[in-house]
């Protein structure tokens, strides 16, 4: 049976929670749509989001959905791959819960390849609770608590991801719809731990302190400052480097955990027989 967008979007729920200009909806829309284009029924969908602004992403999507506490939404997205490997997993995060206060879950997933698809909403700060200093922050950026620019080094997503073992690893942004498609989906089919890293915009607090006044702005500040050229992507200069960063094969962790349990059953099996035999 063939599926639409408004198969995996409760209607009822719209419009959407978040602020006039923001890119969430850019992107749970085209989450929608590649669910509608892989044909995946809803019932196979698992959606695991955290705490913030793209936290609420869950209320709209009409798939199994998980909402945890700040930071922990690697963890149980885990916990769920793990009880059922059959699922398609989703960790909805943004740059504050993904990558700040959840930096060392985000760290562990990719190390262990753990099957489930990060999607980072990423507008370089806490968007939810007023606009403060994120990991991904860049330096100099006006944040509701770096008045004078933040002095932090931000997080790069795209080399985190790729030093800590993911299998697949891209960036789109929200200005780029049609890239976004294509990575999400290819994340998605990917088996192994895969990000996408979605530069967004948020007009309400970062464009505003930071010059970029409204969402058009924004959007073609995104336009402006995006490169294919992966040598010339810069967090701290604007410059954002798009495309796929890495795609390689290679065991998930459910994959050599399986093989794991086959092996100690075995070993078991064969004490048995010998026990017996004896």
């Amino acid at each position: 049976m063939a599926r639409n967008v408004f198969d995996y979007i409760i209607e009822e729920k719209l419009p959407f929670f978040w602020c006039e200009g923001c890119g969430n909806g850019i992107i749970l829309k085209t989450i929608a749509k590649v669910f509608a284009d892989l044909n995946l029924d809803p019932r196979e969908i698992v959606v695991v989001t955290g705490i913030g602004c793209w936290g609420k992403a869950d209320d709209y999507l009409s798939v199994n959905s998980l909402h945890v506490t700040h930071g922990r939404a690697l963890p149980a997205a885990t916990g769920v791959k793990l009880v059922n490997p059959n699922l398609k997993v989703l960790a909805l995060m943004g740059d504050g819960d993904g990558l700040t206060i959840g930096g060392n879950h985000f760290i562990h997933a990719a190390r262990r390849n753990i099957d489930i698809t990060a999607i980072i909403s990423n507008n370089f700060n806490y968007g939810m609770t007023g606009g403060q200093v994120s990991g991904t922050t860049p330096e100099k950026s006006i944040t509701s608590t770096s008045r004078f620019g933040s002095v932090e080094p931000p997080f790069d997503v795209v080399n985190l991801a790729i030093a800590a073992g993911a299998s697949y690893v891209a960036r789109a942004t929200v200005y780029h719809v049609n890239l976004l498609e294509k990575y999400i989906k290819n994340a998605i089919m990917k088996k192994g731990f895969s990000v996408v890293d979605v530069i967004n915009v948020c007009p309400t607090y970062f464009g505003r302190l930071n010059k970029l006044k409204t969402s058009v702005e924004m959007m073609e500040f995104l336009r402006d400052n995006s490169t294919f050229n992966k040598n010339e992507g810069d967090i701290n200069s604007n410059k954002f480097a798009l495309g796929e960063f890495v795609n390689i094969e290679k065991p998930d962790f459910s994959t050599k955990y399986l093989e794991v349990q086959k092996q100690a059953k075995e070993k078991i099996f064969s004490l048995e027989q010998d026990s017996g035999a004896r």
